[in-house]
């Protein structure tokens, strides 16, 4: 660990259009910064790894080979360097990765093991820490892929859940095709969308062309899990089948990034914007939604939060939360404000402003 990261601090890695950054601090009230990493790169997503503390990892557009999107790998607090090589699709495929937008530890018990979605839609996993990649073909070249669909931000893998009780046991999100799940470590893969909506398509209900925005696993320990898409908010039980829809309560259905809390069950925040239109928070107020009881009622947190006249947004990786009791929360937004909660969203402070748009945010604790 860098000596200007404390060991047992809370550090709360940004992602920018401009550079990355690692905020810490060990009460949560006093911040300080690291960087910017990759200065001048945008940097779409970056995460300092829960399983070590350690090592952070991040996706650029450029690295060791001018021609292509690079992982980034180092320790905390030190600049950062592409690992040996980037996920690739076969040769032969015509298919070439245009950017990196997520990146998913593995297992706990497979601290070499990482998960990369990336731009045009695939899943890759590396057991050497990014070094080198296998390519998911049965996802990555599935039957259906003719017909994806890109979303607005284009056609990408931008979430990827690990059940941290079943490593074999994978879910992933894709804009704008929908969530795939597989129960054998990624050789097949079922499409699971029934009960979610694509508003914007004449079959509102197909089996795949829902534009999911982000999936969090529900703190229920028993394999439950949090939408939020381009049309609603949605929640899936422990045994899989359809998704309901929980989107009465909140002021629109159109929003990026959820959060599930941590410890409590059923419970996840949500920044509903206006609109597909109007990326906006309404009426020019930011404000996170909370529930309790997996959507079934929401309530509404804004102290400390910018409005009348905020008329920003937050983006798909945005919003994070921290491991500690109580739950800390985090937010970045487009137009490059970071804020952070103590006491799981009652109320917020700006820990930093004038930041490039923040693209990610994600919390995790040094080790």
């Amino acid at each position: 660990m860098a000596r200007t990261i404390k060991k047992g601090s809370v550090v709360v890695a940004v992602g920018t259009k401009k550079g990355g950054f690692l905020f810490h601090s060990s009460d949560r009230r006093k911040w300080s910064v690291a960087g910017p990493f990759m200065a001048g790169n945008s940097v779409y997503h970056m995460i300092l790894d829960p399983r070590d503390g350690r090592t952070v990892y991040a996706g650029a557009p450029m690295g060791a080979e001018p021609w292509g999107p690079a992982i980034y790998r180092g320790r905390a607090g030190e600049q950062l360097k592409a690992t040996r090589a980037a996920p690739k699709f076969k040769e032969g495929s015509d298919l070439s990765v245009s950017r990196v937008w997520h990146i998913e530890p593995g297992a706990e018990n497979a601290p070499e093991t990482i998960y990369a979605g990336v731009e045009p839609a695939a899943l890759f996993r590396s057991d050497d820490r990014g070094d080198t990649w296998q390519d998911n073909e049965a996802l990555n070249y599935h039957a259906t892929r003719k017909e994806w669909q890109a979303g607005g931000g284009g056609l990408c893998l931008h979430s990827i859940l690990v059940d941290p009780h079943n490593p074999k046991h994978v879910v992933i999100g894709i804009s704008a095709v929908g969530a795939f799940e597989s129960r054998d470590a990624g050789r097949t893969w079922a499409m699971v969308n029934k009960g979610v909506r694509a508003g914007f398509l004449p079959n509102q209900y197909p089996e795949f062309g829902q534009c999911v925005h982000k999936l969090a696993w529900d703190a229920s320990r028993d394999g439950s899990i949090f939408q939020q898409n381009h049309s609603g908010t949605y929640h899936r039980g422990p045994d899989g089948g359809p998704w309901t829809e929980v989107t009465k309560g909140l002021p629109s259905e159109f929003g990026f990034p959820i959060a599930a809390h941590p410890h409590a069950k059923h419970t996840a925040f949500v920044t509903p914007l206006i609109g597909a239109m109007n990326r906006v928070f309404p009426k020019g107020q930011m404000a996170v939604w909370k529930t309790a009881n997996a959507g079934k009622t929401w309530r509404r947190l804004t102290k400390g939060l910018p409005g009348p006249s905020a008329f920003v947004a937050v983006l798909r990786e945005g919003m994070a939360a921290d491991t500690r009791d109580p739950a800390g929360l985090y937010i970045g937004t487009s137009t490059g404000q970071l804020f952070a909660s103590r006491d799981e969203g009652e109320s917020w402070k700006m820990v930093a402003d004038f930041l490039p748009p923040i693209l990610s945010v994600q919390a995790s604790e040094a080790r």
